[in-house]
């Protein structure tokens, strides 16, 4: 069915017309879309046109070109804000998405028995009580994000497994009354592999982003520690900098290929 566009510019009609089809359920995310020859042949524009508009939809990120293959509709990404602490399920249910959870593991665990920096971080005595919580997030079904987390106990006692399948903050503002003050936050570029590449369903070493945070409640006392996954094509991090400033020690870092995130300076609190 020819669909006749009438009104100057075409380009832009044109760009209107595919990103409505894109958000529609004619085309679902992972589905392959319109040709260049379908595109023509149903809204009646040149072949440059459509290619122009095509690449635009590429460009935007709402569309994914795989050479020899064709174009198919893109995930579409929930929203990563760097300056705010926001929770997934808010996030995703923002992007017009279904959130869920799947708790992979979870149990009490000694301070003094927990390796690496982690203590340290949280300011654990060697006898205190963590929580150590993994849990894959979904949106519409799809894992977007693989979470490890030590949570220092006595902030939440008595938190059973149930309590994870939803937010973490609403959790920790709401039955435990706490005030989340904000988090140290480092962002760095992954690989993804094996059983973490399975859990989040991508091919073993492809993309993601690693966070790495501490966060604080009332008196910047830690309440928790993650490592956290996220899938490269499934997630969208934004921040808005302000004006051109010197570089400061504390802002970010440069890291030798190979070199562990943890022995780096922190990015700063959001």
């Amino acid at each position: 069915m020819l669909s006749i566009l009438v009104k100057e510019p075409i380009y832009h009609q044109l760009t209107t017309h595919l990103r409505q089809l894109i958000a529609s359920h004619e085309h679902p995310v992972g589905s392959k879309f319109l040709t260049e020859r379908q595109i023509c042949e149903r809204f009646g524009v040149s072949r440059a046109t459509a290619n122009k508009v095509l690449s635009g939809l590429v460009s935007e990120g709402m569309l994914d070109f795989r050479k020899g293959v064709g174009t198919f509709v893109r995930i579409r990404t929930p929203d990563y804000n760097l300056q705010v602490l926001v929770s997934f399920t808010e996030e995703a249910q923002a992007a017009g998405k279904r959130p869920t959870t799947q708790v992979l593991r979870f149990e009490s665990v000694k301070s003094q028995d927990v390796l690496d920096e982690v203590p340290e971080l949280l300011q654990a005595r060697p006898d205190s009580m963590l929580y150590y919580v993994e849990r894959l997030r979904l949106a519409d079904d799809l894992p977007v994000i693989y979470e490890r987390r030590h949570v220092v106990a006595e902030y939440c006692p008595g938190l059973t497994e149930a309590d994870l399948a939803g937010s973490l903050y609403a959790l920790w503002t709401g039955r435990y009354g706490l005030v989340i003050e904000g988090a140290d936050e480092r962002v760095r570029a992954v690989n993804l592999r094996g059983a973490e590449a399975l859990a989040l369903k991508v091919r073993n070493g492809a993309a993601g982003l690693l966070v790495s945070s501490v966060g604080y409640v009332t008196g910047r006392r830690p309440l928790w520690f993650e490592s956290t996954l996220y899938r490269g094509d499934a997630y969208e991090f934004r921040n808005r900098l302000g004006g051109l400033q010197p570089a400061s020690h504390a802002r970010g870092m440069f890291l030798h290929p190979g070199e562990s995130i943890s022995s780096g300076t922190s990015f700063g609190e959001r």
